[in-house]
């Protein structure tokens, strides 16, 4: 404290300082010293000239009482002042006294906000008994950047995301303490338990009142762990206790999946979760008595963990109570848990209230009992048996009031609630709520992560239900171009619209890039290769026609061509005067000179069933398809001629599945079965010209199945069949419409568009999986035709595939896989053996896109190579976009 002058100054420029210690350290000498008069001597002499402190009439020995007339605040730029003098308990117009209390709660209070550096309270005037005071301040610098060392650069980044928010905050002992942690803990959560983090302080010489801190973070190595020790473990092997601790893991050469790290979060995780696989298999009393590490090396560490099993339960008795609407023999049919059974409260739950259609909670729910609660309560407890009571409240029926959508901010409201199961006015039905959760996910419209049904109760003994959705893009682009050589432009340009609405398209402000929102589907497909090879196709489908039932209506239309007469032009234009060339590339033969063109339509009627449940679904379209034919080799049997296909497709699915992107549980099949007129039993004799009008009939069956496994392991099963038929012995089987095996295949569009069914198989080359008839040897063998393009009258296909999921963003959702398949096709049904099949085995890697659909990429090694054809058939890469395999 400084007397002068003109001011009397209170400083306190060291915040370390405690005021109270000060204060206790003063009376104690005040005590010691006051017989004296050395104390008064120590107050005046404190770094000030007594006779100043007099000339202003203020005096250490005599406090004066004076009102504060006026209060400024001085040394501020960033703070406001008014806030300030709030803080510090000073106001106008109070009496205090100088010196006093008062003034030192003051300089206490502006210290203690931990924002201010040096505080100095300065008596700027004085009349009579009025008082100016100013409150002159030092801010603490502000945060401007951060300065790392010690770090690569991609690690710099994270980092600075985790701790950027603090730019611009005053520096602060405990924002520099909060910022350390941060950073510690980032590392920690990678294992590296001894990272050092040290941070120094750096005034900015540009900005005034700004600093910045240098961080230097010392990770030093990883901590693994060299050892577990398990004490107590007697029931359970102890390979199968370590196995439950997913993320402690002991460090071994072949360990990829989950590096051994210690990470203390992990750990106590895992603790919890291997005693709730203890109460699983009936040590309901199982618990981790205690845990300690030992550093081994400096590095590593060794986990010694206290087990303490208790003994193993079982279900003795089970009783009901309060089930006045159910009877207590159908309630424990549905509970499946019988005397004997190992006691598992975790699986007495799931049958409670965790199985859609098949707990205890659905028997009541789906019946609109929403308050039903069923508590199992251990009524006793002897030996090693349990008596359970299930004590049951009923409640009473509650009725859907309202519907409640959020997040569809580009699918019309419309559109999402025709498809809900619950609707206002009926009462209450849990698998009708989880149900609408599974089709609000398959409509592909929205986030299947983060759709979120909710039960809301009323008052009035109503439920409202909330249902928030966040949109994701469903859109599909295909856009590929470039320059073919002798082909000259290559380009491909594709786009479906999943969520398209033709009512907005002369209502420009909807166009964003297409108006949307309506449910319906528009696709469109362009393909050219030069003058050789182009397609084209359109379709559009409404999927609730009339807009008061779910059915859907689709209209399509596509024309290929392929002439490779253009392309034995460009040839000849080429390696004209080359013969040698000319036969290398095939211009000399007659296989190469002709073309293929395929004009069509169709229109499909679909519709929903009720049964065998509401997962089925019919279809039935009509199709006209024209095909142009001349020398060409894309149809063997058919080499030159104009051909009709008029027929009738219907087919019956049930559609299953949890997410369609990547599915976890659930099935879907189809059974699809193709009509022609029967034009020879009309007729009764053969036509002259056979294939003018085709004919015939095609069965086709695809089925899937998925489950999960361990962790987050899926099964995916499928089985893929199918056979051409005709309806008179007289008549020869159609050659269009078969089915080609190997490779990727190319979809059922471009299937069509070429007159075939193109079936993938993995790890061989495109369409060569074929089991050849007689008379497809003798051809092959004179060069009519070609083993790629030879399609059988019926084929099979079996596939089985482990996948784990990588992302489930629904950006970009990545899997991995390794399969196993095996199938074959036969040209003719006498030499068909359902054991001889072609088997291939490898990995493979799914990446769903928005904007691009599914793209997939397998290696694939088939075991039963096909002689005669260059590098015997097999191909190890597969890549495929837009569909899957089929």
């Amino acid at each position: 404290m400084i007397f002068t002058s003109k001011k009397y100054q209170f400083n306190q420029s060291l915040p370390g300082i405690n005021i109270t210690t000060i204060k206790k350290g003063l009376l104690f000498i005040a005590l010691l010293f006051s017989s004296t008069g050395i104390f008064a001597q120590l107050r005046i002499g404190v770094g000030a000239r007594a006779d100043q402190a007099r000339d202003n009439g203020v005096s250490y020995e005599r406090p004066q009482e004076y009102t504060i007339s006026k209060i400024t605040v001085s040394g501020i730029r960033f703070l406001d002042p008014n806030t300030l003098i709030s803080v510090s308990g000073l106001s106008v117009n109070d009496k205090i006294l100088i010196p006093g209390e008062r003034i030192s709660t003051a300089i206490r209070r502006l210290m203690e906000q931990g924002i201010i550096e040096d505080v100095a309270i300065n008596i700027t005037k004085i009349d009579g008994d009025k008082v100016e005071l100013d409150l002159n301040l030092r801010e603490r610098p502000r945060l401007n950047k951060f300065t790392f060392k010690g770090l690569r650069k991609g690690e710099i980044e994270t980092v600075t995301e985790k701790v950027k928010g603090n730019k611009g905050k005053v520096i602060t002992d405990a924002l520099i303490k909060n910022i350390q942690l941060t950073i510690k803990k980032i590392y920690v959560d990678k294992g590296f338990l001894n990272t050092n983090v040290q941070i120094k302080q750096v005034i900015d010489t540009i900005r005034a009142n700004n600093a910045a801190l240098i961080i230097n973070v010392d990770k030093k190595k990883k901590v693994k762990i060299d050892d577990i020790q398990l004490i107590g473990v007697e029931e359970l092997p102890d390979w199968k206790v370590l196995a439950k601790l997913k993320s402690t893991k002991i460090k071994a050469p072949l360990r990829i999946f989950t590096p051994s790290k210690f990470i203390p979060k992990k750990f106590e995780e895992d603790k919890e979760k291997l005693v709730e696989y203890y109460n699983k298999k009936g040590y309901r009393d199982a618990q981790v008595t205690s845990d300690s590490t030992f550093s081994t090396d400096g590095n590593n560490l060794k986990i010694i963990l206290n087990i303490n099993e208790g003994q193993k339960f079982y279900y003795r008795n089970i009783t009901w109570t309060g089930n006045y609407l159910r009877k207590t023999e159908d309630l424990q049919r549905i509970l499946a848990i019988e005397k004997g059974d190992v006691y598992n409260p975790e699986e007495l739950n799931k049958r409670i209230n965790g199985i859609p259609q098949g707990d205890v909670s659905s028997a009541y729910m789906d019946d609109g009992y929403l308050f039903f609660s069923c508590t199992p309560v251990e009524v006793a407890v002897e030996g090693d048996s349990i008596d359970i009571e299930m004590r049951i409240i009923e409640g009473k029926q509650a009725t859907i009031n309202r519907i409640i959508l959020n997040g569809n901010t580009k699918t019309s409201d419309h559109v999402v609630m025709r498809e809900l199961l619950t609707r206002p006015g009926q009462k209450f039905s849990k698998t009708e709520l989880i149900e609408s959760q599974q089709i609000l996910a398959r409509m592909n419209y929205f986030d299947p992560q983060k759709i979120e049904p909710k039960p809301i109760p009323q008052a009035d003994g109503t439920v409202d239900i909330e249902y928030n959705v966040e949109e994701k893009p469903s859109d599909n682009i295909e856009l590929s171009g470039g320059w073919g050589g002798l082909q000259g432009f290559v380009g491909t340009f594709g786009v479906i619209f999943n969520n398209f609405s033709a009512k907005n398209i002369t209502n420009l402000s909807k166009w964003r890039p297409l108006p949307a929102g309506d449910g319906q589907k528009l696709a469109l497909r362009l393909q050219a290769s030069g003058r050789f090879y182009q397609t084209y196709s359109v379709s559009f489908t409404e999927p609730w026609l009339g807009g008061k039932k779910p059915n859907s209506f689709t209209v399509s239309i596509f024309h290929t061509s392929s002439d490779n007469r253009a392309y034995q032009r460009a040839l000849e234009r080429q390696y004209g005067n080359n013969p040698a060339l000319l036969a290398m590339y095939g211009a000399t033969s007659s296989m190469y000179n002709g073309y293929f063109k395929n004009t069509g339509a169709s229109v499909t009627y679909g519709k929903r069933l009720n049964w065998p449940d509401r997962n089925f679904s019919f279809n039935a379209s009509l199709s006209y398809q024209r095909y142009n034919v001349d020398n060409s080799y894309f149809i063997p049997g058919f080499q030159k001629g104009i051909a009709n296909d008029l027929s009738l497709i219907t087919s019956i699915s049930r559609y299953y599945l949890d997410n369609p992107q990547f599915t976890r549980s659930g099935s879907q099949f189809t059974l699809t079965a193709t009509f022609n007129p029967p034009y020879s039993v009309l007729r009764g004799t053969p036509a002259a010209d056979k294939f003018k009008w085709i004919e015939g009939h095609k069965w086709m069956f695809d089925g899937d199945w998925y489950t999960p496994l361990v962790g987050k392991f899926v099964l995916h099963a499928k089985a893929n069949l199918g056979f051409l038929g005709k309806y008179s012995g007289s008549s020869e089987y159609s050659p269009f419409g078969r089915f080609i095996l190997g490779g990727a295949g190319l979809g059922m569009q471009n299937a069509m568009n070429v007159g075939a069914d193109l079936i993938g198989l993995r790890g061989y080359e495109e369409g060569v999986v074929h089991e050849l008839s007689m008379d497809e040897a003798e051809r092959l063998r004179k060069g009519e035709i070609t083993l790629s393009r030879l399609g059988g009258l019926a084929y099979s296909k079996y596939t089985a595939e482990i996948r784990y999921p990588v992302s489930l963003n629904p950006q970009a959702t990545i899997f991995l896989q390794v399969f196993a398949e095996a199938g074959n096709s036969w040209g003719s049904y006498k030499d068909i053996n359902p054991f001889k099949l072609r088997r291939t085995a490898g990995v493979g890697a799914r990446i769903f896109m928005p904007a691009f659909g599914l793209l997939g990429l397998d290696f694939g090694q088939g075991f039963d190579p096909i002689p005669g054809i260059p590098n015997r058939g097999l191909k190890s890469f597969t890549f495929s976009i837009g569909q899957q395999i089929r």
